[in-house]
């Protein structure tokens, strides 16, 4: 599912360093997901931490923006070509939430898990030492539903669909596991500087 946003313009010197192959930039914020926001009830929101099926730890909303917070800013990259620059995101990052949990990642591997019941694989070398987040706030507000509110993974270095929206926990896992489009096609990890969009994407 899409609405608007798909345009773009001759990038200039500095847009074109920052841009990964293929890749346009966008003023818009175009919203992108495999249907409706899902109604989400804060009073019964809860962000869960497993290995497997067992629970590591747990929050509720309240609890949850109690965290040390992070602020982020910089470009994310979405596999369907745009590109928008200077986001500015604030959340817990992945480190502080292993911190609250009082847990090393016990495996090399998770599954974001969200709302709707999407899910995707990301390597945990790709969230540690403050490269990813999960983020409750863009540009200073609030997370809006249509883009993954109240919170979402961040994880601004690969392809936006790795920073999975509504998100109710991280599932490590012994293997990479394939989420939902990776099981359709999509790369296993999705650097966008390499270009790796599909699976047979080096």
């Amino acid at each position: 599912m899409s609405t608007r946003g798909f345009t773009g313009r001759r990038p200039g010197a500095d847009a074109a360093r920052r841009l990964p192959p293929g890749q346009h930039e966008t003023d818009d914020f175009p919203v992108l997901s495999l249907g409706p926001a899902p109604a989400i009830d804060l009073a019964n929101w809860r962000f869960t931490l497993r290995q497997g099926a067992r629970p590591l730890a747990s929050w509720n909303w309240e609890q949850f923006l109690a965290l040390p917070r992070t602020t982020w800013r910089g470009d994310i990259h979405c596999v369907t070509t745009w590109s928008k620059f200077d986001t500015v995101w604030e959340g817990v990052a992945f480190d502080d939430l292993l911190t609250a949990a009082g847990i090393a990642a016990p495996t090399p591997f998770l599954l974001a898990q969200s709302f709707d019941e999407y899910d995707t694989n990301v390597p945990v070398a790709d969230l540690v030492n403050g490269q990813a987040m999960v983020a409750t706030h863009f540009n200073g507000a609030p997370l809006a539903a249509e883009h993954g509110g109240p919170a979402r993974l961040l994880v601004p270095h690969l392809y936006f669909w790795k920073s999975a929206k509504w998100l109710k926990g991280l599932k490590f896992t012994e293997k990479d596991e394939a989420g939902f489009w990776e099981l359709r096609g999509y790369h296993m990890r999705g650097d966008p500087w390499r270009e790796q969009r599909y699976t047979d994407d080096d």
